[in-house]
């Protein structure tokens, strides 16, 4: 079942709490561990399809178990601590940090108190991969276990999400149902979380000079027909050594990140309705139309055809 907003739904067990929590952001284990009533319990998500914004709060201590299957959630504390158990490891998150929690790896929070008040953001795994390499430019992220979201990029971050939230509760998530509003939400979202959680010296210090001018001229033109030598003499070293370069921060070569950086255009292109898919392609410098095809579905799990289609 999708939701597009639920504004804090009446609960009157704690199975209910369960199904509800469980269909909204994760399948999990609950298991109630304080006097307190279920229907003190709170509920709010707006589901934008690969990512989903929640505002979690329980009227009762209880003991969650979860995997996270398929996704990535950042947990971040409003009020109150948390304590969070990943793969032996405890770690205890106060007001204005973030846990995280990698897919498909259990996980464990012994302690959710009535005084813990979390928003959490589920981001589809592959999906977040995608936008750490595009805003990024780096494959294979790994965010670390707690993010301390109490600096000016983190709490512009928090006002974003809460507003995200506040606009479904008082419109009823009228736009989140068009396709080409979520995918931008939902990139808004995950760029700005990427931003105030990854520190720009991290960045600096594993991407070198010429990798960086190099992808912020693509980022600039991805429709221009770059070649190795043109890229190279942008970035100021010898083709091979741009080559190795990527290879090494990057993990690809610049040409695959040019050709990975036009499939993202096209797929905001085509979710906006912005044309016939031979027409955005071409656009945005893909000319060979089955290997386009081929390559978007690998990318993204569907055909272009099927993007297209929900915009029109």
């Amino acid at each position: 079942m999708r939701h597009l907003h639920e504004s804090t739904p009446t609960f009157s067990d704690w199975e209910g709490v369960h199904d509800a929590v469980a269909d909204a952001y994760f399948p999990h284990a609950l298991r109630p561990r304080s006097e307190g009533s279920a229907a003190r319990s709170e509920l709010e998500v707006v589901d934008l399809s690969l990512v989903r914004v929640a505002h979690i709060r329980f009227g009762a201590t209880v003991d969650i178990s979860t995997d996270h299957a398929g996704a990535v959630a950042i947990n971040l504390q409003l009020r109150g601590s948390m304590e969070s158990v990943l793969g032996g490891t405890s770690v205890t998150t106060e007001p204005g940090q973030a846990a995280i929690f990698p897919a498909d790896t259990p996980a464990r929070l012994p302690a959710w108190t009535p005084d813990s008040d979390v928003l959490g953001l589920r981001v589809d795994e592959d999906y977040l991969a995608r936008e750490s390499e595009r805003v990024l430019a780096r494959k294979g992220l790994v965010l670390p276990r707690v993010v301390d979201l109490s600096g000016p990029e983190g709490r512009a971050w928090v006002a974003m999400a809460r507003t995200t939230l506040r606009n479904a509760r008082d419109c009823g998530g009228v736009l989140y149902r068009d396709p080409r509003v979520a995918e931008s939400v939902s990139s808004m979202l995950v760029t700005g979380l990427l931003l105030a959680a990854v520190p720009e010296d991290s960045l600096t210090s594993t991407r070198p000079r010429p990798v960086h001018r190099a992808v912020e001229a693509m980022e600039a033109d991805p429709a221009r027909p770059w070649s190795p030598a043109d890229l190279s003499e942008i970035a100021g070293c010898s083709v091979r050594r741009l080559q190795q370069a990527f290879r090494e921060h990057v993990g690809t070569s610049p040409l695959a990140y040019l050709h990975d950086l036009r499939l993202d255009r096209v797929r905001v292109d085509l979710a906006a309705g912005a044309g016939p898919v031979t027409d955005v392609a071409m656009r945005w410098g893909l000319h060979h139309m089955g290997r386009f095809a081929a390559d978007y579905k690998r990318r993204f799990g569907e055909l272009p055809s099927q993007t297209a289609a929900r915009a029109a």
